[in-house]
Parts: structure tokens; sequence; C-alpha cells
């Protein structure tokens, strides 16, 4: 993607479910699960660098033994750099120990921190707010019961932050931050207290206090505890949570927003935010990953049972499209597909755009995530060409080319976008700047017939436009070509995402911008008072009456004014833009039909409150969240 963004987090979680000391003897190391560990969130790399946090739990230690660990860090490599410093703890213990110690499961558990069976991983891109240690997840509630201690981390975000809050101060409650994370998790902690407190009561008299721990660390009903935490939850979310007796879960919003998905054997399981990391890190096959459902929780016990509870009633499934076009690893053989399907199904766009001259054209990418949907491009040029040389020589349809040109012809393909290492802009002024900018791309010299040739070049998508306006339109431009044709493998942005995705604000959008444009110079700017006042008058509707202001306008319409936006005066070829189908778009993912950004058709309720309420930041000058 050439705008850059931030977007949903990774999550990784291993549960171990037979004692250490069978790993150490069938593995040869007592680090097995931290090893695995580190592979899932190395693969998950792309899904946070803004920072990353890991926390451990002993089960089953005794009293006065230090269970719970927990590393977090906000510098760059992050997770790297979190391991290391639990390997010098490893290495502190193995100076301390003997041979026969090292192999020893209790002793390893008593000497060593980090060598639990209960291991949570998550990777932050910070879609707001400070970048410090203090945002970091896992998050930790603390108690000196420890089946009242909750570890909490997600990929989520919450629509309806104020009413969670609220909630929590009128069950008494004084929540350091008004924040989705902090309110999550005090939520469920409570539900957690409420459930130690069910199963003392019924057993009081019983037994000892003692003895009555022991109980409630056997029985407690995670899944009932979810069921009454979660009802109030409006947003895209896959949460883990452990709690301190070993138990745990992952619950799933239940429109299937966010991912999660899961494989569990004899010996293990493991949970991740995509399919790839789980299959290098334990070399499965694809078939054995399950997707958590939405609107579900796969919930692991104390021993280790586990099994996958329905906590809300599951709505349509609207699991995020981005996920598919961009944010997830393309190693995923689904993904890989979907994405080529992506590429293919803009062909005919393509083919109409460039009057059927591809003699006289050139197909590239912009590096890198778009290069698979390049691919589905290009097959489908070379079925197009296909085609044509079937109605000729099979059916006989008359035709203008040689035909021996016609048969050796292929789609020109050309590497004419190369991304260059940041260049630091700090001794330049705002007229340096840009000049600066636009040669973080770089281009190949001397493929493009100066004036003859067209440019065609794949994105992911166009977000702000920023980029190309002011960094590859003006690098492909000093090729002399005589038309560039971006090509966006993803439907024009016209809505802010609130589950996840940093795109919140409406001034930042290309697609935006260019509507409002539209509206200015065919004299119709009482539209958008007209919306502002439906937004005022009405901050609870469950409707967007945003999208009335893209009603008076045909999608080329405003694919043609981004054009006019993105092209600065310096650039002498002509430009255009085109961009896929949400018809198309479907057809290419049908199984994740997440589409709000797109269509401004939100899951949720408050996913319309805070599009109306975006509308309303922006007509009124305001330049933050509306969430």
């Amino acid at each position: 993607m050439s705008d850059q963004i931030k977007h949903e987090c990774g999550i990784a979680l291993i549960r171990l479910r037979k004692p250490l000391q069978y790993y150490i003897d069938k593995y040869k190391t007592p680090f097995y699960a931290a090893n695995r560990l580190y592979v899932l969130m190395q693969k998950q790399i792309n899904r946070g660098q803004d920072g990353a946090g890991i926390a451990n739990i002993k089960i089953n230690t005794p009293p006065g033994t230090r269970y719970i660990s927990r590393y977090r860090s906000v510098e760059s490599e992050a997770v790297t750099k979190i391991f290391q410093k639990i390997n010098k703890k490893y290495k502190k213990s193995k100076k301390a120990g003997s041979e026969e110690d090292l192999i020893d499961a209790s002793w390893i558990k008593e000497h060593t921190a980090f060598s639990g069976e209960v291991w949570l991983g998550h990777l932050r891109y910070g879609t707001h707010g400070q970048n410090s240690i203090e945002t970091c997840h896992p998050f930790l509630k603390q108690n000196n019961w420890r089946s009242r201690n909750l570890v909490m981390a997600g990929n989520f975000n919450m629509t309806n932050v104020e009413e969670l809050f609220d909630n929590l101060v009128k069950l008494g409650q004084h929540p350091k931050e008004k924040t989705d994370t902090v309110t999550v998790m005090e939520k469920i902690g409570h539900f957690l207290d409420e459930e130690n407190q069910r199963i003392f009561d019924k057993y009081k008299g019983q037994f000892t206090n003692r003895e009555i721990t022991e109980v409630i660390e056997q029985e407690l009903d995670v899944a009932r505890i979810l069921r009454r935490s979660c009802r109030d939850f409006d947003g895209g979310y896959a949460m883990a949570g452990l709690v301190g007796n070993g138990a745990g879960f992952v619950v799933r919003d239940p429109s299937g927003i966010r991912p999660a998905y899961y494989y569990a054997d004899e010996e293990i399981i493991v949970v991740a935010s995509e399919k790839p990391p789980i299959k290098t890190a334990f070399n499965i096959d694809y078939q054995q990953i399950k997707e958590i459902q939405p609107g579900n929780a796969l919930i692991f016990a104390k021993d280790g049972s586990y099994a996958e509870h329905e906590i809300i009633p599951p709505r349509e499934k609207k699991s995020c499209s981005f996920e598919r076009i961009y944010f997830s690893r393309g190693t995923d053989p689904d993904i890989y597909r979907e994405r080529k399907n992506l590429g293919r199904a803009l062909v005919p766009q393509i083919l109409k755009a460039i009057d059927f001259d591809l003699k006289n054209t050139v197909f590239s990418y912009i590096p890198n995530t778009a290069e698979t949907a390049y691919y589905g491009m290009i097959e489908g040029l070379e079925d197009y060409l296909s085609a044509k040389r079937r109605e000729i020589l099979i059916e006989g349809k008359p035709h203008l080319e040689d035909l021996e040109d016609l048969l050796n012809f292929r789609p020109r393909v050309e590497k004419l976008v190369s991304k260059d290492v940041k260049l630091r802009t700090f001794i330049t002024n705002d007229s340096d700047r840009d000049v600066m900018v636009s040669n973080v791309y770089d281009t190949t010299y001397e493929v493009i017939r100066s004036g003859v040739d067209t440019i065609v070049v794949i994105d992911d998508s166009i977000v702000r436009g920023t980029t190309l306006e002011k960094s590859i339109l003006t690098t492909l431009d000093k090729l002399k070509p005589k038309r560039i044709i971006i090509v966006s493998s993803a439907p024009q942005i016209r809505f802010p995402d609130c589950y996840g995705i940093d795109m919140s604000r409406m001034r930042d959008f290309v697609a935006f911008r260019a509507v409002v444009e539209l509206l200015r110079e065919r004299d119709m700017e009482h539209v958008l008072d007209q919306v502002y006042d439906q937004c005022l008058a009405n901050p609870d509707a469950e409707e967007n009456f945003v999208k009335a202001i893209y009603e008076p306008f045909s999608d080329q319409e405003i694919s043609d004014k981004i054009a006019e936006i993105i092209t600065s005066e310096s650039i002498d070829a002509d430009v255009h833009v085109i961009y896929q189908t949400v018809h198309n778009l479907h057809l290419s993912c049908p199984g994740h039909r997440g589409d709000w950004y797109f269509t401004g058709d939100f899951p949720t309720e408050g996913g319309m409150r805070v599009v109306n309420k975006a509308f309303v930041n922006y007509m009124e000058g305001k330049v933050i969240r509306a969430y």
C-alpha cells in the first residue's frame, strides 16, 4: 500500500496440555513453548511494530512462588529484544543449576521465570494515543487469589467506550483511564471476581477456605464470565485472556470482524491472528487450522481441556476485507488466491481505459504487497489474449493484426517502481521537502517510449493519495509516458473504520475530498449542510447519513476527480485512476464481506454512530477521532 496506515494488532497464545516434563523429554528442551511463541510473533510482525509484550503463567506453583511473568517493550525490534531478555533469564538459571536440574521440570519452574505452561504474546499497532510501555499489551489485573488474576491482550477497538466506562462507574469502580483496553479488562475482571465469589459462597461452610480455593479453580465458568462481560461490547474484537490458575480464552466479536484461528492436539492449544504463523511454527496442514466462529470463545480450563462456546448470538459475518486485500500475510493460500482474483477482476476496466492498446502499454505494481494482485492482473490479460487468438484461429473472426505478431505477443511487464530507504528531510524547507519525498521511490529508466507508452501501475488501495501525488506519480512521470493509469485492487475508501484500522478521519480520504470538491463545483454544498444537520439532530441514530453525499455522483466521476487531485501541475502525463468495484471485491473474497469503509454499511450500531460523528468533526474542523 503506497499510503501506509496502522491497522490490526496481532495475538499469539500457547497452552501446553501436558506437564512441562513431557516436552523436556520429547523435544530435549524446557523452552519448547517459548521457541514456538517466538516464531508465532515474528511471523506476525506485519501486524504490529509499535510495541510488543509477552506474559507467562505457571500452573500449580506453591504459595510464595511467583507464577506470572510479563515483559513489554516499545523499542524497535521489540519482539527480538523481549526474547533476548527472557534468554538472559534462562542463561542465569543454567549457570545456577546442574545438568540434572536443567532437565528437571520442577527445578526449572522454581528457578526460572517464563517457564510456565501458558503463554500470551501481543504485537501492537497503536491507532491512537501515546506509544508508551503503559499502552502495550498484555495488561495485567492482579489479585492475591490466583483465580482472580487476569492477563489480557487483544486486537480490537470498541465504539462505545463512554458507555462501557459509565457502566463501570455505576458498578462502583474507579477506572484509571477511559480507554477501550482498560474498560474491557475491568469489565471482564469484575465478572471474574463475581464468579469467584459465587463459587465461594456456594461452598462456604462445607470446606476450608484453602479447599474452596482449589474448588474455585476447578469450577470456574469462563463462558459465563464472558457472556456477562461481552453483552455490552460494540466493536470488532479478538481478545485473549489468561486467568491466574491456568485457564484462558480467546473471544471473537459476533460479526467476525477481527480474525482468530486455532490449532489443538493432545499436546498443545495455539491461537493466532493468522494461519501461516501457526502452520510454520508447528509444521501442520492448513486443513488442521480452524477459525474461531463469530460470537464464540475458545476456552481452555485449568486441566487443559478445551471447547468452543457461543458467547454472543452471531450476526451476519462481516470479517474485515482489508485483511484479505492488504494486512494479512499473502502466504496464506486462500488470501494469495483472493488477491490474484482481485487483480484479475480489474482487467476489463483496464482494457477499456487503454483502448485495448496492449502494444503500447507497460504493466507494473507498487511494491510490495500489491505484487500478488499484479500477478492476477497479468494472468487476466493473458487470458484475454488467449481468447482473442481462439476467436481468430478457431472461430475464424476477422482481425487487423499480423497473425505472427498476435501469436507471439505477451503483455509488456516491467518493475518500474522501487522503494528506497527512508530519506531524512531534517535540513529542508517546505518547498524542498516535497522534492525529497518524491525521491523515496525510484524507477527503472529506458524501458518506456517517451510520449508513446501508457503505464498501468497497480496498488493495494488508495487511501489518502498523498504518496501517489508527492512521490509515485512524480517518479513515473520522469519516464515521460503518454498516460499513467493507477489501479487500486480495493474499492474507493469513503468512510472511516472504527474497528481496529487507523482510518478514522473523513478529511484523510481522497475519495471524500473528491466528492466534497464535486459538490462545491456543482453548487451542491447544501448537501453537506443537510447531512450535518441530520447528524447533529440524531446523534444516536443507527443510520449512516453520510452516504447521501456520495449519491449524486457515479463511481467514475469520483475516480476522475481523484485523478485530478493527485495530479500536480508538474506532471506532464495524462493521469487516470481505476478502482475495484464492490461487486468484484465480494466475488474475489466471498467469505469476507466486511466492506463498511467502501459502502458505509457498518456491521454494528456503534459504527453507524461513529461515521456520523466523524462527519460532524469534519464540518466543525475538529481533527480528532470519532470514537
